[in-house]
C-alpha cells in the first residue's frame, strides 16, 4: 500500500515539471534584458556601407545595432569613389558619412543634404516641411533663425529618423614655433588659412626663406576658383583671390582683409552693398617671378566674377554655381541718391553713412570706370548684390573660395573656347594646372587678385610668391614674400616631415597624434571645434524596408554617442545634425535601448 502511495506521489510531481516547461519566464514575457533583441522578433538584417577611413565608427555602430536586434553586413570601401559607386548602386541600408561646413552658415549645412533634390540628397529623403523651413530660416537673420533649425533639427532627426548623429570634430593644426609666431598663425572654424598673415619669428627671413607647407593631393583640380572645390584647391585658392567678404576665425562676416571697406544689408534683406577699396592690384607672372600687372582689382571684375560664378553654364566642370545661385542681379551703383534714399536693415541709417565708417574720405562720387577711382579723393565704387529672395545668408557664400574675384579682360582673352564644345584635350581653360606646370605645357596666364599667386608647380611642389601689389603698406600686405606647398603622400609621412622640420606647420593633425606633437617642445599644437560632423542616413529609395520610419527609429534610439567619445578619448563632441556646430537650437540625442526595442516591436507588428 505505502509503495503504491509512494508511485503515485512521485508520478504527480513529474507532472508538475513537466506542465512547468510551458510556463514562460518573466525575460521571455519581456523580452529579457533592456540590452537584448525584441519580443518575439528575428533579427532585423541590416547592410551598413562606409570607407575605411572610418573603420572605428563602423565597429561601434555594428555593435551598438546587433546589441540592439539588428543583424548588421559590413560593406567597407577603399576610398570615397568607391563609396559612392555601392551607394549609387544602392547596395546599403545605413551608411555612413561626414560634412563640413566650409562657408560658416547653416543654410550650407542642411540645403543640399536635406532639402528635396539637393546636390547631396541622393538617398531619397523627401520632406515638405524640413523644404519649407530651410528656405525660411534662409530670409531671417542669425538672430531670428535659431527656432526654425532647432524645429528643423526635431523633423529631421527626433520625428523622422532620416539621419543617426554620431559625433563633431575638432579642427587642428601643429606649429613649429621657433621658426613661426604663433600669434601670426589663424585657425578658423571655416576659413582656410590665411598665409599674408604669417610671420616668422627671425622677420630677417621674410626675403630670403619660404614658409613651408604640405598638403597630400598633387593635382589641382583647377587654378580658377569657381572650378575647385576640394582639399587640392581650398587653400590655394583662398590664398590666390580676394573675396567681397571674409570670415572671421568664429564665423562672423567681416569686411577685414577683404576687397571691401564696408558692406552693408539694404532694409528688406535682399540687397547688398559693398564700397570696394583701391588699393588691390592684379599680379601676374613674368619670367617666373610675381609682378604688378598695374591692373585695379574693381566692380566690372566684381560683375563679371558672381555672374560667372552663379552661371552653372559659364565654365565647362562648374563645381560650384549652386552656391552662388541666391544671386539675381550684381551691378555697379553709381547714384549717390539711391544710397541716400535707403536704410540698413534694422537701422534707422541710410546705407551711405554705413558704408562710409572709416573710409579713407566720404564719399563724393561714384564711378563705374576703374580709371576713375581714388578713395583719397572721394571717388569709390559700389557694387550691388540683389538676392532672388531675402537671404542675409549670401554674405557666407560670397565669403568662399569660389567667391574670388577674378581678371574679366584675363579670363575673357584665355577662355575663347565654345562652352557647349569645350574639349579638355585641345582647349585650355583659365586655371588649368597644366599651365603652370614645369615642361612642355607651362605658359603661366594667371592674374590673381589675392595676396599671392601660383609661380610654377611639379611632381614635388608648387610655388607662390606675394602679390607686389596687395595692399601695400596697410596690415594685410603678405609678410613672407615666398609660399612653397609640398606634395607628400599621406598623413604619416606629413607628420614625419614636420617633425623633421621639413615643412614648418601641419594643417589637420589626425586625433592619434595630437600627443605626439604636444610632447616636442618645439611644436605647438591649435584645435578648436570645427563644423566637421559625422552622421549616418538610410537608403530611403525604392523599397527598402527602412521606409518605415519605426525600423529608422530603433536605429536612432540604439546609437549612444558616449561610446564614440569614450573610444577617441573625449576629442570628438556630440551632435544633433550638421548644424550643431554652428547654431545653438539646444536639442540633444540621447540613446534609448527600450525605446529602441519598442520600434522594432512596432516594426514587427507592422509585418504581420
Amino acid at each position: 500500500m505505502k509503495k503504491t502511495i509512494a508511485l503515485l506521489l512521485v508520478t504527480i510531481m513529474m507532472l508538475g515539471v513537466l506542465a512547468g516547461c510551458n510556463v514562460k519566464t518573466k525575460d521571455q514575457v519581456t523580452g529579457g534584458d533592456t540590452e537584448g533583441p525584441a519580443v518575439n522578433a528575428q533579427p532585423v538584417d541590416i547592410t551598413l556601407l562606409a570607407m575605411s577611413a572610418y573603420e572605428k565608427d563602423v565597429n561601434i555602430v555594428r555593435d551598438q545595432l546587433s546589441k540592439a536586434g539588428f543583424n548588421v553586413k559590413l560593406n567597407l570601401q577603399p576610398d570615397y569613389g568607391s563609396f559612392v559607386g555601392q551607394k549609387d548602386a544602392g547596395n546599403y541600408d545605413l551608411a555612413i558619412s561626414g560634412w563640413t561646413t566650409v562657408t560658416g552658415n547653416p543654410d550650407y549645412a542642411v540645403r543640399s543634404l536635406f532639402t528635396t533634390g539637393g546636390d547631396y540628397n541622393d538617398y531619397g529623403l523627401s520632406n515638405s516641411d524640413l523644404d519649407r523651413l530651410v528656405e525660411e530660416a534662409a530670409t531671417q537673420t542669425p538672430d531670428q533663425y535659431v527656432n526654425t533649425y532647432k524645429e528643423f533639427e526635431k523633423i529631421l532627426v527626433e520625428d523622422n529618423a532620416y539621419i543617426v548623429p554620431l559625433y563633431s570634430s575638432y579642427k587642428s593644426q601643429a606649429i613649429n614655433k621657433e621658426i613661426l609666431k604663433l600669434d601670426s598663425v589663424r585657425l578658423s572654424k571655416s576659413r582656410s588659412l590665411p598665409w599674408e598673415e604669417l610671420d616668422f619669428v627671425d622677420e630677417s627671413k621674410r626675403t630670403s626663406e619660404p614658409f613651408l607647407f604640405s598638403q597630400t593631393m598633387p593635382s589641382l583640380t583647377s587654378l580658377d576658383p569657381i572650378k575647385g572645390n576640394d582639399g587640392s584647391i581650398n587653400i590655394i585658392n583662398t590664398n590666390q583671390y580676394i573675396r567681397l567678404v571674409n570670415l572671421t576665425d568664429d564665423d562672423e562676416v567681416t569686411s577685414k582683409g577683404s576687397l571691401s571697406y564696408n558692406n552693408v544689408i539694404g532694409e528688406g534683406n535682399q540687397e547688398y552693398y559693398f564700397v570696394l577699396r583701391d588699393d588691390v592690384r592684379f599680379a601676374k607672372v613674368e619670367n617666373k617671378k610675381a609682378v604688378d600687372s598695374g591692373e585695379l582689382v574693381a566692380a566690372e571684375d566684381v560683375v563679371f566674377s558672381m555672374n560667372r560664378a552663379k552661371d552653372k553654364n559659364s565654365v565647362p566642370d562648374h563645381r560650384t554655381y549652386s552656391l552662388h545661385s541666391s544671386m539675381d542681379k550684381i551691378e555697379i551703383v553709381t547714384d549717390i541718391a539711391e544710397l541716400e534714399s535707403k536704410n540698413e536693415s534694422g537701422k534707422n541709417t541710410n546705407v551711405k553713412e554705413a558704408l562710409e565708417k572709416g573710409l579713407p574720405s566720404p564719399i563724393n562720387q561714384l564711378v563705374a570706370d576703374k580709371k576713375d577711382v581714388n578713395n583719397a579723393a572721394g571717388s569709390y565704387q559700389v557694387v550691388k548684390i540683389t538676392t532672388n529672395k531675402p537671404f542675409p545668408q549670401v554674405l557666407n557664400y560670397l565669403a568662399h573660395q569660389s567667391a574670388g574675384i577674378v581678371s574679366k579682360s584675363q579670363v575673357e582673352a584665355i577662355n575663347t573656347y565654345d562652352v557647349a564644345t569645350y574639349d579638355r584635350n585641345k582647349d585650355i581653360a583659365y586655371g588649368d594646372q597644366t599651365t603652370i606646370t614645369e615642361g612642355s605645357t607651362y605658359n603661366n596666364t594667371l592674374a590673381t587678385s589675392g595676396p599671392y599667386i601660383a609661380i610654377y608647380k611639379n611632381d614635388y611642389e608648387v610655388v607662390f610668391e606675394k602679390n607686389p601689389g596687395y595692399m601695400k603698406g596697410t596690415e594685410h600686405e603678405p609678410r613672407i614674400s615666398k609660399v612653397v606647398v609640398k606634395f607628400i603622400k599621406d598623413a604619416d609621412s606629413s607628420l614625419s616631415a614636420f617633425r623633421s622640420g621639413e615643412v614648418h606647420l601641419l594643417y589637420s593633425v589626425p586625433e592619434d597624434k595630437y600627443s605626439l606633437v604636444e610632447s616636442d617642445s618645439k611644436l605647438f599644437l591649435q584645435k578648436r571645434p570645427s563644423n566637421a560632423v559625422n552622421y549616418a542616413f538610410f537608403n530611403l529609395k525604392g523599397n527598402s524596408k527602412f521606409s518605415d520610419v519605426n525600423l529608422r527609429k530603433a536605429v536612432l534610439s540604439s546609437v549612444n554617442q558616449d561610446e564614440f567619445l569614450a573610444v577617441y578619448n573625449n576629442l570628438k563632441l556630440k551632435a544633433y545634425s550638421t548644424v550643431s556646430p554652428l547654431v545653438d537650437t539646444g536639442n540633444v540625442h540621447t540613446a534609448d535601448p527600450a525605446k529602441a526595442k519598442e520600434y522594432l516591436n512596432l516594426y514587427w507588428e507592422s509585418q504581420k
